[in-house]
């Protein structure tokens, strides 16, 4: 249904859109001032002068299932057809610090993504893979002070240089509160952990990335594009206030932050979004951190496939959005690129379709000329006002929150998780009404027997959850339960003085401790995290 030129056009961050826009718009809007050159502050037009004509964009698509064995195969597979990066899915009962013989993990052993217990599987999972060329994420949060020490102690066994080893991991458990909900431990000794890594990645290994704080998230739980951005960056400066308050100079971990944010939805909103995002934040480093290092003030990001944006209905039509997604993240300079396949809404990729969004992905670098020159949409005087005022928003949001107390403050107590699950309530009567049209869903949609084409189901097997078992129970046999204890024992102590936890979780890993043993570790002295219930009072207006 095409848009009416009479009717008023708001777009998703709460903007009017104009028919047309000219130099006057512009110059209204605060003009050139932080546009910049690429690769200078404020970096608005990229973090690098030539961008993806010196690099493409690394690859990374997201995959993990089963358990290491099966997920290394997949690993190859995705290697063997150009991908330049892995981002690897971990099952819930992993992400959440519980071992595959829990009788909490009965059912979730490796259904939604990789199962990890111990060192072992790491070992398995990366057998064969240069780390030296293939870079790693891992997308973890609550048990990722153990993942992060667990992929460490892997490349330091096979030989490779921490001091140079590179990676990331998402370890952003502010947003896991807000928008996922795989928390173990309460609020302030979930700051503490990252704090840990980052204090530690900054000293062992500098240049790998121990936090991708995920805006990602946040938005597919219901926030706004310019919420997405300005609460990301509110919880990054809630991380660098964790370390600075330790002693750690600011240019010592800045520049090893790195983000994680959606790209469904309105094309020019969306990079308008991210150029609006390089800009303050390079701001916000600079002024209120006073980082001198260019590289602190990176805003350093993996696009994500948005996959909130996709549907149930007429899935192959999320191949095509999936290919929209793609380039809105190469024309807003993302670093990195991953795609959500045309299956995802139903289940996890199949290699067909992952071959798909990475085929998608190699399409714009090779046939479209997305790699030829910089920031090709700027100085358009629609994307150029569309950023000024989008960063204008993000600044009154993020004034917002800490005129509130904070971004810790308003977690801890269930505000933003609050406002956040009204406007996804919101954003879902919308669609459900019409008024936010959706194509296939309540536009154009085939009723018929056209209208639905069968997708390939990844099927759970409880095999493979028993191999998981008697995998986990074979390394409790083999290792030397005496050094287990002593490195276990040594994960309270640390966590008990208010000591970095990281050097004992280490040691506890390469002591084949699992996860499970050293999160109860941790619990016993942090405590778990109960969840506060609250509502929106606008929202509870609007229902009555």
């Amino acid at each position: 249904m095409a848009t009416s030129s009479t009717r008023p056009v708001i777009n998703e961050s709460g903007l009017s859109i104009q028919p047309l826009y000219t130099a006057d718009d512009l110059a209204a809007s605060g003009g050139l001032a932080m546009l910049g050159a690429p690769g200078e502050y404020p970096f608005t037009r990229g973090i690098h002068p030539l961008m993806y004509r010196k690099q493409p964009f690394t690859m990374r698509q997201y995959t993990g299932f089963a358990n290491a064995a099966d997920t290394n195969q997949r690993f190859k597979f995705l290697i063997a057809n150009g991908q330049t990066g892995l981002n690897v899915a971990f099952d819930l009962a992993t992400q959440c610090g519980i071992d595959s013989d829990d009788p909490q993990a009965e059912g979730e052993v490796g259904r939604v993504g990789m199962a990890v217990d111990t060192l072992r599987d790491f070992e398995i999972a990366f057998d064969g893979i240069d780390l030296d060329k293939i870079t790693v994420s891992l997308t973890i949060n609550g048990a990722a002070a153990i993942l992060i020490a667990m992929y460490l102690a892997m490349a330091e066994k096979r030989g490779f240089d921490l001091k140079t080893l590179r990676g990331t991991a998402q370890n952003d458990i502010l947003k896991e509160f807000i928008g996922r909900g795989t928390w173990v431990y309460p609020v302030q000794p979930s700051i503490r952990l990252v704090g840990d890594t980052i204090e530690y990645c900054a000293e062992h290994a500098p240049k790998y990335s121990p936090v991708s704080v995920c805006g990602y998230h946040i938005r597919e739980s219901g926030a706004t594009p310019t919420q997405e951005m300005a609460w990301a960056f509110c919880i990054a400066r809630a991380y660098a206030d964790e370390v600075i308050k330790r002693g750690v100079p600011v240019d010592e971990f800045a520049g090893r932050l790195s983000y994680n944010f959606n790209i469904f939805g309105n094309l020019f909103e969306q990079v308008a979004k991210f150029r609006a995002g390089r800009g303050l934040w390079a701001q916000i480093m600079k002024e209120q951190y006073g980082a001198k290092a260019p590289g602190s003030m990176w805003l350093r990001m993996i696009a994500g496939g948005g996959g909130g944006g996709l549907t149930l209905e007429q899935p192959e039509n999320n191949i095509v959005r999936g290919a929209y997604y793609a380039l809105i993240a190469a024309l807003s300079g993302a670093q990195t690129m991953a795609l959500c396949c045309y299956d995802e809404a139903y289940t996890i990729p199949s290699e067909y379709a992952q071959r798909i969004s990475l085929r998608t992905m190699q399409l714009l670098v090779e046939e479209m000329g997305l790699a030829e020159t910089v920031d090709p949409l700027g100085g358009s005087f629609y994307v150029e006002t569309l950023t000024n005022r989008m960063r204008d928003e993000m600044r009154r949001i993020i004034e917002r929150t800490d005129a509130a107390g904070g971004i810790v403050k308003l977690v801890t107590e269930g505000v933003i998780q609050s406002q956040v699950s009204a406007q996804a309530y919101r954003m879902q009567r919308a669609i459900e009404s019409g008024a936010f049209p959706k194509v296939g869903v309540n536009r154009y949609r085939s009723d018929g027997a056209d209208g639905e084409r069968p997708v390939e189901m990844h099927p759970y097997k409880v095999d493979d959850a028993r191999k998981q078992i008697a995998s986990l129970e074979r390394v409790r046999a083999e290792r030397d339960a005496g050094a287990v204890a002593i490195a276990l024992a040594r994960v309270e102590a640390a966590a008990r003085s208010g000591a970095n936890t990281m050097p004992a979780i280490v040691q506890a890993v390469k002591a084949y401790a699992s996860v499970g043993e050293i999160t109860q570790r941790l619990v016993g002295v942090f405590g778990r995290y109960r969840e506060p219930i609250r509502f929106d009072e606008t929202f509870l207006k609007e229902a009555a």
